[in-house]
């Protein structure tokens, strides 16, 4: 498969729900098992297992949002975890310290990339101690939200074993996003300051300026997003091919911010035709990588 970028406008219903936000506190099932990846209580991962199992699937790593803020937790992301099991994907849901829970430079990014790169084998590993067939070579896609988008287009560069990446409203641009005061300020807080006082931060974390990222990638954003504008996602694309990348942009005309993370949302099939699409380039790239 080749993939150039391409720019995908869709129309939908938009949310089940006259409350957007009310999919984050919706009741979902508990995961099947929890893994920790280091030793202090955010350094965990949240595991479900699909009861229809597509064994050609990957390992998804799912990273939430909440603008790398404490109040957020991956819990909110419970009801697209449970949702993506059911489409036959292992499911990850990775926990990381943030703002206002002894995160922040460098605690929040630290936390990501050691997960990301942990998390695998310990799947692997719990699987194994439960009669179960190993991932293995099947690889890891990232799938992040918002704060998280951001989180999966830095954490996914150049890693080894990592397929592809979809990233649903990323704040891809951190430099821009505190320009924008997106989150109240929160890049700021994440980064410990502004651009121009902390610029080796944002040179060293920005998706905006880290590319190629050489990762197949799928950026989905919705133009009613007021979190995070969907101009944001839609620039990424563009520079990422630019410099050399497989990327695509959907741009959902009638979504907002939390329509992505909805299962209830008419959104949701693109979310998972994403996915598959994602995982798709990734084994067509690692069959042509290692020919």
């Amino acid at each position: 498969m080749s993939w150039t970028v391409a720019a995908v406008t869709v129309t939908v219903m938009g949310a089940s729900s006259s409350d957007p936000e009310e999919v984050l506190t919706r009741a979902a099932s508990l995961p099947d098992f929890t893994l920790a990846y280091g030793s202090l209580p955010d350094q965990v991962a949240d595991v479900r297992l699909p009861l229809q199992w597509d064994r050609s699937l990957p390992l998804v790593i799912a990273i939430h949002g909440g603008f790398w803020k404490s109040a957020y937790d991956r819990v909110h992301l419970r009801p697209a975890a449970d949702a993506l099991a059911s489409a036959g994907y292992p499911v990850a849901s990775l926990e990381y310290r943030r703002v206002g829970a002894g995160g922040g430079w460098p605690a929040t990014f630290d936390d990501v990339a050691a997960g990301v790169a942990a998390v695998p084998a310990l799947v692997d590993a719990a699987l194994v101690d439960r009669g179960l067939a190993a991932i293995g070579d099947r690889g890891v896609v990232l799938i992040g939200h918002s704060a998280g988008g951001q989180l999966v287009l830095w954490a996914g560069r150049g890693v080894a074993g990592v397929r592809g990446i979809v990233a649903l409203a990323p704040v891809a641009d951190m430099a821009r996003g505190f320009e924008l005061a997106l989150g109240g300020g929160a890049v700021g807080r994440v980064l410990g300051g502004a651009p121009g006082e902390v610029p080796e931060r944002y040179a060293e974390l920005d998706p905006a300026v880290n590319l190629p990222l050489g990762k197949p990638t799928i950026v989905i954003h919705g133009r009613l997003d007021q979190a995070v504008p969907w101009e944001i996602g839609r620039d990424w694309v563009a520079a990422s091919a630019a410099a050399g990348d497989e990327a695509t942009l959907i741009d959902l005309a009638d979504i907002e911010h939390f329509g992505l993370i909805d299962p209830l949302s008419s959104a949701w099939p693109l979310i998972l035709r994403g996915l598959a699409s994602v995982c798709d380039a990734g084994e067509d790239s690692g069959r042509a990588t290692s020919k």
